[in-house]
């Protein structure tokens, strides 16, 4: 197995000093990046002094040999268009898929080890760290509704007919039984990602027993398959609202 590079952690830039008052957005880079590509997100955030108490764990895929390129899985093509036959359709990484979920989930287990609330916890991610990321909320058998929120930024969810299944067969419920919020969003523009994978990934969060109240779904006008200063300035607000300073 390829070793993988460690995360980028940043430290809260006004750490509290009780660890419980804390929180910690855990963000999932996108195919073909890495930890140092989401970095300046971060950096934007506390120089601007927005979420001072949060600590930002920027963790990195590994080189995936089936596409020659870091990713958290082999990607599939995204259709603008339902398939005809789907029965023909590839199949999707689940394997990697699920492989990855699990790193994840163990950088939640090391956030929680020095203290810092489940509650006060947010995993998300841009494309592809998108669809890690809501996968992993929707599946873990530890942490599934238990976090503060998910972030899923221009990207889908995966295995969305398989969810049901591994739901059950990591023993939990059929529908998510806690008040987990969610952001979704993507750019009008974004070729990679068609708008048709915003409705399937709501309806399939919906599904899983997300309440509606709880979910925040964000389209940006002209934008393209990239994170743009009106879609962050309203995670900003959403993260201040979901995990805010005790």
């Amino acid at each position: 197995m390829p070793e993988r590079t460690p995360p980028i952690v940043l430290a809260p830039s006004a750490s509290p000093q009780d660890p419980a008052k804390s929180a910690a957005f855990i963000f999932v880079h996108g195919l073909g990046d890495d930890a140092e590509g989401v970095e300046s997100i971060a950096r934007q955030f506390q120089t601007a002094g927005k979420l001072p108490y949060m600590s930002w764990v920027l963790p990195n895929a590994l080189h995936n040999h089936d596409v020659m390129s870091t990713g958290w899985y082999a990607p599939t093509g995204l259709s603008p268009f339902p398939p005809s036959r789907p029965e023909l359709e590839d199949e999707e990484d689940e394997e990697g898929i699920t492989s990855s979920a699990q790193y994840l989930v163990s950088l939640i287990d090391d956030l929680v080890s020095q203290g810092v609330p489940e509650r006060r916890i947010v995993l998300g991610g841009f494309s592809q760290g998108h669809a890690m990321a809501l996968f992993t909320g929707l599946t873990s058998s530890k942490y599934s509704g238990r976090l503060g929120g998910l972030v899923g930024l221009s990207g889908y969810l995966p295995l969305i007919e398989r969810i049901p299944k591994l739901r059950e067969a990591a023993g939990l419920p059929e529908k998510i039984n806690h008040d987990v919020q969610v952001f979704i969003a993507r750019g009008t523009k974004d070729m990679l990602v068609p708008r048709r994978y915003l409705t399937l990934c709501s309806n399939g969060l919906l599904d899983c027993g997300v309440k509606q109240e709880h979910l925040t779904v964000k389209e940006y006008d002209g934008m393209g398959h990239i994170m743009g200063g009106a879609e962050l300035r309203d995670l900003c607000t959403w993260l201040e609202t979901v995990v805010p300073q005790l």
